[in-house]
């Protein structure tokens, strides 16, 4: 038993921990508590199951860091990567696709594997013995919380995440919206209207955000506090800070063409993201909200072109927990005082779907290869994962530290490169060109 592996959770990072691991022989027990144990968010016991966005945004591995974790990813013979690729769907430049065959696709793969064993039952202690990984995620079980809880001897930090609604797409009045992704981006034409657009003049717009301040909004439980994640935050909240923000948001209406009036510039466009294959869905874009299920129908009915919007799924509100990682793991992704126990996810503090397969991907390499007695190199820092893993084991500051998403500024500057936006493009492809070379001279330790 000693020389098994068990990850606990069958999200992004568990379902890719144990694809890595199952992979470099070790036999591996994956724990997860769906569908017998039921979350907020979580409407399936399938792994990898998506539950907020259908998207691994950027898919450029040159000019955007989340490219570059992708770029990675694929280089490692990654699972999410390579099942999010057979269900792509068209998104400008972006990555997204079909949630539920993907979701299928993880677990079929995962299953179909000879040492791995998934086991749905629920894990609520810190094992003292065993190798483990704990990949639990921002809906880790109360139970569960509390172990880690009283563990790490620290209050759980806390920031709530919201999820934003998906409309049915017969439901969307094409007379007033049209099919464009911003600048025309993408190499065909289905990724060159990738996107649904909705405009708004301003008397619209205002009336819109008077409507979103005014409506009412999901209560907090006592002892509870709103630290929103500044990458998810609610369309009310971002609302609350100015009334403009959204236009500089998830509203903005830049790059865009009205073919019902293309002379008129739009003062806000809402846009929607094809969310299924069939293209029978559609989410929309950045509206994640803590509005009520009754306040949402009739805000959201106010946008152009969804009068009559009839609703797949509406937004919601949920805490999400996550580890102070500089002071709990080390340098191997191992919980100081459990060494055998390591954590992998957005409970370590990475923000996104991307960032916590790509944690997931490294706690199950390293753990097999403490398992089978090898003796890996560290990972480079200037690789996308090197970033991610320095920044929450150590880089970043513990007393102000929060999720990140993988970003050029946890990147170690290259020198001689011009500084600013003008020097940017130059700067980033190096940054790339650089975490590629460093990617590739690590993952040769495995072939």
């Amino acid at each position: 038993m000693t020389q098994e592996l068990h990850i606990v959770g069958g999200g992004m990072a568990g379902s890719e921990a144990a694809w890595q691991a199952a992979h470099m022989g070790v036999s591996v027990v994956l724990h997860e508590m769906r569908p017998k144990v039921e979350t907020f968010a979580h409407q399936t016991g399938n792994l990898g199951e998506m539950v907020c966005s259908n998207s691994f945004r950027s898919d450029d591995d040159e000019q955007n860091a989340v490219g570059l974790l992708h770029w990675e990813m694929r280089q490692a013979n990654g699972l999410i990567m390579t099942t999010a690729d057979e269900h792509r769907l068209p998104a400008g430049g972006a990555l997204a696709v079909d949630r539920d065959p993907f979701a299928e696709g993880v677990t079929a793969k995962l299953k179909a594997l000879p040492n791995v064993r998934v086991s749905y039952e629920e894990v609520t202690e810190l094992p003292d013995t065993g190798h483990w990984i704990f990949a639990t995620g921002p809906l880790t079980s109360p139970a569960l919380g509390a172990a880690i809880q009283k563990e790490t001897g620290a209050e759980a930090l806390a920031f709530f995440d919201a999820i934003a609604p998906i409309v049915y797409a017969d439901s969307i009045d094409m007379s007033q919206a049209w099919m464009q992704s911003r600048y025309d981006k993408g190499e065909t034409e289905e990724e060159r209207t990738a996107y649904l657009n909705c405009p708004m003049d301003k008397d619209q717009h205002e009336a819109f955000i008077d409507a979103l301040l005014a409506a009412d909004k999901a209560e907090f439980h006592e002892g509870e506090t709103a630290g929103y994640f500044d990458g998810c935050l609610p369309i009310e909240v971002m609302a609350e800070r100015g009334r403009e923000t959204l236009r500089h948001g998830p509203m903005k209406p830049v790059g865009l063409t009205n073919p019902h009036n293309p002379d008129e510039k739009a003062y806000a466009v809402v846009q929607l993201r094809r969310d299924n294959a069939l293209g029978t869905l559609f989410n929309i874009v950045g509206f994640q909200t803590k509005m009520k299920y009754g306040a949402q129908a009739d805000v959201f009915r106010m946008i152009p072109g969804l009068e009559n919007a009839r609703f797949a799924r509406l937004g919601g509100i949920h805490r999400n927990t996550f580890l102070n990682s500089p002071t709990l793991l080390d340098s191997q992704m191992r919980m100081k005082s459990k060494p055998n126990i390591r954590f992998a996810g957005q409970i370590t503090g990475v923000e996104g779907y991307v960032e916590s397969a790509a944690m997931g991907l490294l706690a199950g390499r390293l753990a097999a290869a403490e398992i089978l007695g090898k003796s890996l190199d560290v990972v480079p820092q200037d690789s996308a994962m090197g970033a991610l893993i320095h920044h929450i084991t150590g880089g970043a500051e513990a007393k102000t530290f929060q999720p990140m998403n993988v970003n050029f500024g946890l990147f170690r500057p290259v020198e001689g490169l011009k500084g600013g936006r003008r020097g940017r493009k130059d700067r980033y492809k190096a940054y790339t060109d650089r975490a590629k070379l460093a990617w590739t001279d690590w993952l040769q330790q495995f072939a």
